[in-house]
């Protein structure tokens, strides 16, 4: 625990407008963002500092109702998206397994999640919103080559010196982009910059996206176009070992 403890970074670099809250390696950043955010307030950004997996939450405060509102989720995605493509080798791609996983070069990488108050109403602003993701830096040493062909880390995939905290920090600053987008465009650049990542069953698939955030799905030809439900999805976090608190293996 102490020789992980100092390789994590002690503070982050981070945009005006946010506040890090750091916790210890056994730290869960969604579940800490959801029981402070009230307190909180936007832009708080809580982290937990490990070296081996990217985990940090970021409250939002919307001014829309709450089935409106929580397509910052996509707004989070984005910009997690983003961060890892800016800063990993040229031409890998970056892609999105409805709704919430993220996906490096084919393998799960991580995820995103979204948490806002039980009893706010469809209708009802919310008071508070939080985005998490986590994104798996390294294996830790626990998985020899080829154990699981189906994930990723990204220390594996040619990512010289990237970190946790150079991860969040980009985050952050993707973040503030797609808030700006959405305060002068409105949601549909985000939802369109979204739906160019998310992976397609076959290229000649058409995706688009319900008032709701349902994903539907227009086979180019032969099946009846079907459609994915986005709460369902957010329920389930497929991708999430809730044992571990990071993606599954």
């Amino acid at each position: 625990m102490a020789l992980v403890t100092l390789r994590a970074p002690s503070t982050l670099d981070l945009p005006p407008g946010f506040r890090a809250v750091p916790l210890r390696e056994s730290g869960d950043a969604f579940a800490h963002a959801c029981r402070t955010a009230a307190e909180e307030g936007a832009g708080t950004l809580v982290w937990v500092r490990r070296f081996d997996l990217a985990e940090f939450a970021v409250v939002l405060e919307p001014e829309q109702p709450l089935a409106e509102a929580r397509k910052a989720f996509f707004m989070g995605m984005n910009a997690a998206a983003d961060a890892i493509a800016a800063l990993c080798p040229p031409e890998r791609s970056v892609a999105f397994s409805f709704p919430d996983a993220i996906r490096f070069d084919g393998g799960l990488v991580g995820g995103g999640r979204l948490g806002w108050p039980k009893r706010c109403a469809e209708t009802e602003v919310p008071d508070w919103l939080v985005f998490a993701a986590s994104v798996r830096v390294s294996f830790s040493g626990l998985l020899e080559p080829g154990q699981a062909p189906t994930a990723a880390a990204l220390d594996e995939e040619g990512f010289e010196g990237v970190g946790p905290a150079m991860l969040v920090e980009s985050f952050a600053r993707f973040l503030l982009r797609a808030v700006d987008i959405v305060q002068h465009q409105g949601f549909a650049p985000i939802l369109a910059e979204y739906l160019a990542r998310v992976a397609k069953d076959r290229p000649g698939d058409t995706l688009s996206l319900t008032p709701d955030g349902d994903l539907v799905i227009r086979p180019a030809v032969g099946d009846m176009e079907r459609q994915t439900g986005f709460l369902d999805g957010l329920k389930a976090a497929s991708w999430l070992d809730r044992d571990t608190g990071g993606p599954k293996l």
